[in-house]
């Protein structure tokens, strides 16, 4: 019964799918001029007309964790143009003035190129970092979060564009609210992609909807430079110590894919993660195994704890495993927290992984470091 629903399920959203993308097939052959290929991230490119029109069209492509050939087309309109008739994407008038950010790391790519004074609803707003935001509560409106959103604000704020994200799929309750209220949205799905560079380089769509992709190419530029110049640097360690990521929940560790952006950041660190796991995924691991691999570990990293009490505290089996022996050294993202928790790692620093990387060699590396401080990790103590 369930396979049948499910296999009924998937049918539906083909159909759905197949049905938008033969909605917009006109604006997609009128609008095939590269503008913008991104050199690290696969989920979206920008497009322009062979008539030069001002308006272009943003290509999205699998915006959530498990999408395979779901497409989003945004037509972002210009100078008074209309997208052509029958157009079943989303449209959005540029430049944008009130922009609603369901997550924090948006709201870092609008304040990245200046741009923070257009963001007007966030989701959460105690656990946001922006300066704007933490100063401008009268301009900037805490709408909620995904289950219960406060609608009736976001139609107050009247946002010429809402940013939303889905982790499985497609929210659909959420979308077709949006659309019964005639409210653009667009899916945002820098978390799906595997590398620092490729999650920072979403900005670019934020300059986009800004008119200023040429600011946002620039920060890329610059950011790019200075993330191969610090991995270079990186290389030139002669030992790589071995880390183990995350923190176990329950009787289970959560161990990270080999190809994931954190993996990929400890192995440009300089670092070596014990974990093998090439799948595309976070996976379980017994306990243990993972107590193997941390009794192994130089470092420990993402650790959830604010001190190495709370920590013993929260894992007495872990205080048991290393009664006798040393912890390796544990640090947490957590340098820059907000007092509700919310942890600029997770915004700033997407579109900084320059900052994370440096941070990283200072903790893998500190000979190769010049003894600063970091900016988003601190150890345990």
């Amino acid at each position: 019964m369930y396979v049948l629903i499910a296999k009924y399920t998937k049918y539906l959203l083909f159909c759905l799918l197949f049905c938008c993308a033969c909605g917009t097939s006109g604006v997609a052959d009128r609008f095939s001029v590269p503008l913008f290929e991104p050199r690290y991230a696969h989920g979206f490119r920008i497009l322009g007309s062979e008539e030069g029109d001002a308006s272009t069209l943003i290509e999205i492509t699998d915006p959530w964790q498990g999408a395979d050939g779901v497409v989003q087309y945004i037509f972002v309109a210009r100078e008074g143009e209309k997208a052509p008739d029958g157009f079943a994407g989303v449209t959005v008038k540029a430049p944008v003035r009130r922009v609603v950010c369901m997550s924090s790391s948006y709201v870092a790519m609008f304040d990245a190129i200046g741009c923070a004074d257009c963001i007007a609803g966030v989701s959460g707003r105690k656990f946001i970092s922006c300066k704007y935001v933490r100063e401008h509560p009268d301009r900037v409106a805490d709408v909620g979060y995904d289950t219960s959103l406060d609608m009736e604000k976001i139609v107050a704020l009247d946002p010429d564009v809402v940013l939303i994200y889905g982790i499985a799929g497609e929210n659909a309750a959420l979308t077709d609210k949006f659309r019964e209220l005639d409210i653009p949205y667009i899916y945002i799905g820098d978390y799906v992609e595997q590398t620092p560079l490729g999650k920072a380089e979403w900005i670019t769509l934020a300059g986009e909807l800004c008119d200023c992709r040429d600011r946002a190419e620039k920060y890329m530029d610059r950011e790019s430079r200075m993330y191969d110049s610090l991995k270079n640097i990186a290389m030139q360690a002669e030992y790589k110590p071995s880390v183990i990521l995350n923190t176990p929940y329950r009787d289970t560790w959560f161990m990270p894919s080999s190809q994931s952006y954190m993996v990929r950041l400890v192995e440009d660190a300089g670092g070596r993660h014990l974990y093998r796991n090439e799948g595309t995924v976070s996976m379980p691991v017994d306990m243990e195994q993972a107590y193997t691999m941390l009794s192994a570990a130089d470092v420990w990293l993402n650790v959830s704890a604010a001190s190495l009490g709370e920590l013993m505290s929260n894992h007495p089996s872990i205080e048991e495993l290393f009664r006798d022996r040393p912890l390796p050294e544990a640090w947490h993202n957590n340098r820059r927290a907000t007092d509700a928790g919310g942890s600029d790692f997770w915004e700033s620093g997407v579109v900084r992984p320059s900052d994370v990387l440096c941070d990283l060699i200072k903790i893998l590396h500190p000979e190769l470091s010049d003894g600063s401080e970091t900016i988003y990790y601190s150890r345990l103590q």
